[in-house]
């Protein structure tokens, strides 16, 4: 077996990982599947897209590529942008669908059904603007370079896994060392006690719903850039991104990256030993495996 698989499975698990995070916190602190986040992936990917269109058009200086990447300074700039409207996009949703759900003190079940229906909404509308048709950053080819053993890699794949472990460091970070942290980290253990110990848990919420949407349009964007972007590019990823989350345990950010590394690993080795068609049943097969034998996950605390 060509061991290229790994370091390709590496690459796809790392965006997995980072989705996973933003699935993992809306859980912990929500206390609900959201099958919506998905959709804040495509959504990262396209509003970069369009922002970095538009720079292109001002300036083409801003799409000469930088170094050895297939693109220029319009897509850092057009992602920081993006970041910040996928997180209003987030807060927006939240605000005029699931808080208000919250506020009439509805079911799990109904935020779950309500997430489906974002969901969707929110992929049609998708393609009401950009229409399914991909698009790419760039068209720009990349050859691989020999990274070692026999192992290639483009430079903006190896752009992505750095990318993805700084976003995890950073988000190690903020929920272990900064106050809103540890607000988060109270909220998740029991959200009416700690609101009755001062912990403004509204704001808690406000947090995690940004920083979810921060990290899905990160990996929106690395995906669009190594893949292709489409309207269902996040649909794609869901069933991976709950896998992971799963897995790694929920309320656990390195937990949720290990675990994605772990899934596009066998996603990738699913792919040379049985075929293509079997990968999106890797992420399924681990789904239940998980809920069967260690339903707390891999770093999950014990109930």
């Amino acid at each position: 077996m060509n061991p290229q698989f790994l370091l390709d499975g590496l690459f796809a698990g790392a965006l997995i990982g980072l989705g996973a995070i933003g699935v993992t916190l809306t859980y912990a602190i929500l206390r609900f599947a959201n099958f919506a986040h998905g959709e804040l992936l495509s959504w990262g990917a396209y509003l970069a897209l369009a922002i970095s269109s538009g720079l292109g058009l001002f300036s083409t200086t801003l799409t000469k590529p930088l170094g050895p990447f297939s693109f220029g300074w319009s897509l850092p700039i057009s992602a920081i942008l993006a970041i910040i409207l996928t997180g209003v996009l987030a807060l927006a949703v939240d605000a005029v669908l699931f808080g208000r759900l919250r506020t009439r003190g509805s079911p799990v079940i109904i935020l779950v059904m309500a997430s489906f229906g974002a969901s969707l909404a929110l992929r049609s509308l998708l393609e009401f603007i950009f229409t399914s048709k991909p698009a790419y950053y760039t068209k720009a080819l990349q050859i691989a370079v020999r990274i070692g053993g026999g192992l290639r890699a483009t430079p903006d794949q190896l752009l992505s896994l750095g990318v993805s472990l700084v976003a995890v460091i950073a988000i190690h970070l903020l929920m272990t060392r900064t106050d809103i942290g540890r607000s988060m980290r109270a909220v998740s253990e029991n959200p009416a006690l700690a609101g009755i110990a001062g912990v403004d848990v509204r704001r808690v919420i406000r947090v995690v719903w940004f920083v979810g949407a921060a990290l899905a349009c990160i990996a929106g964007i690395m995906t669009g850039l190594l893949v292709q972007i489409r309207p269902y590019l996040g649909h794609d990823l869901l069933l991976p991104l709950f896998a992971a989350a799963i897995l790694g345990g929920i309320g656990s950010v390195p937990g949720a990256m290990i675990a994605g590394l772990i899934v596009g690993v066998s996603e990738a080795a699913a792919v040379q030993l049985v075929g293509a068609e079997w990968r999106a049943a890797v992420s399924f097969i681990i789904l239940v495996a998980v809920l069967l034998v260690r339903p707390r996950g891999l770093f999950g605390r014990s109930a």
